[in-house]
């Protein structure tokens, strides 16, 4: 059974809690299965990517990372 979430993808949402609080960005996509919502620009980390036949440069690059659904409000 999955849990409704109160942010879809498509809406804008901010940080209440934790150690991005006050950021805000659209939602790209929602996990309830893991309580946890993608916002565009607001938690980044980056990521090292090997080098392959597709990717001959590899190196470092940023990436969203998920954040609790529970420390997310909706911003109308």
């Amino acid at each position: 059974m999955k849990n409704k979430a109160h942010v879809a993808k498509g809406d804008t949402a901010k940080v209440i809690s934790g150690a991005h609080k006050g950021k805000s960005g659209t939602v790209l996509s929602v996990d309830t299965k893991k309580n946890t919502v993608l916002l565009d620009g607001v938690r980044l980390v980056k990521k090292a990517i090997k080098r392959t036949q597709e990717n001959q440069e590899g190196g470092i690059v940023e990436q969203n990372a998920p954040v609790a659904l529970s420390n997310v409000k909706k911003v109308s």
